[in-house]
């Protein structure tokens, strides 16, 4: 009797540990595999690109995220809020591109803000949502955490560098998959292409507790007025990444009076880089109401404009 006993308890825990195994590897498996990310566009403030639109997003970051694996939905800067808040339900991550507009009192700086505190609102309640900031994009990051403009000169205009990896690069979600000659490259090679002329200083970074207890630093560098630089962050509870480099010239801009980074190293950061974010973005589950909505809010409703005979982009978007 005991030894019937005995085996039904066995059997009944071999079960429930099945039962538990393929709960948690469905859990595990639960990806969305149809991600879309939102690149919000930006103010035009070049005189040559004026005549073409009032807002702008270059073709290079709509080509990167692509090329990680997502479709793409160009943000105005013409909704409402209830617009934003829709869109926001809708798409599976943010991108803030690099630009030179006012990181405070411009529309780029104020619907940014309102994605930054819906998606800090979301990961509170367990809804994954990401945000990738380059450039001006990963500057507006940190205003968005400090409150406040803490920009520093840090010229580093036209310039590719390798990056000077902290020891928290090795235990971050950014460059956990990057193998270990591609980061040898990277703190070695010049694999990043620098275009700005202000930027987090190391001493405004440790100074400022909102910055330091909010955000990791990755890398640092040093600009041509002997500032050094944070140059690559992530959050340390949000999936929200930035970085003061370009990783989407890499592959998808070629003009030849600029400095990009073309070697096979350079462009496998940028991949790398790229298949990190849409896995991130993988992890939300937003969507549209419907397919005919999805389609008709994707990029691929426009028509991007040849731009390298009056700009350093190949192609722009412009709204």
């Amino acid at each position: 009797m005991f030894r019937e006993w005995f085996a039904a308890y066995v059997f009944l825990l071999l079960v429930r540990h099945y039962t538990d195994a393929m709960s948690s590897e469905r859990h595990h498996e639960a990806i969305n595999n149809r991600p879309i990310i939102g690149i919000l566009a930006q103010e035009v403030v070049d005189d040559v690109m004026k005549p073409f639109g009032k807002t702008y997003i270059p073709d290079s970051y709509v080509k990167y995220i692509e090329s990680g694996g997502s479709r793409v939905v160009p943000i105005r800067l013409t909704l409402t809020t209830t617009e934003y808040e829709k869109i926001f339900r809708s798409i599976n991550g943010l991108l803030l591109i690099g630009g030179s507009t006012d990181l405070e009192t411009s529309d780029f700086a104020r619907v940014s803000k309102i994605f930054y505190h819906l998606a800090v609102k979301a990961n509170d309640g367990g809804d994954y949502f990401p945000i990738w900031g380059t450039c001006l994009g990963m500057q507006l990051l940190t205003v968005l955490v400090a409150g406040e403009n803490l920009l520093s000169p840090t010229p580093a205009e036209n310039i590719p560098l390798p990056l000077n990896l902290t020891a928290d690069v090795h235990s971050s979600r950014m460059f956990k998959g990057f193998p270990s000659e591609v980061m040898t490259a990277l703190s070695r090679e010049p694999l990043t292409g620098n275009f700005h002329k202000f930027g987090i200083t190391n001493e405004t970074f440790a100074g400022n507790e909102k910055l330091n207890t909010f955000y990791t630093v990755l890398s640092t560098n040093v600009a041509e007025n002997g500032a050094t630089f944070i140059s690559t962050m992530e959050a340390k509870n949000y999936p929200f990444y930035g970085v003061q480099w370009h990783p989407e010239v890499n592959r998808f801009q070629w003009a030849p009076d600029v400095q990009f980074p073309h070697s096979a190293y350079a462009v496998r950061v940028s991949s790398l880089l790229a298949e990190f974010y849409i896995d991130e973005g993988r992890r939300s589950f937003h969507s549209y109401d419907t397919p005919d909505e999805e389609a008709s809010s994707l990029i691929y409703n426009y028509q991007p404009v040849y731009a390298r005979n009056f700009t350093r982009y190949e192609q722009i978007y412009f709204f």
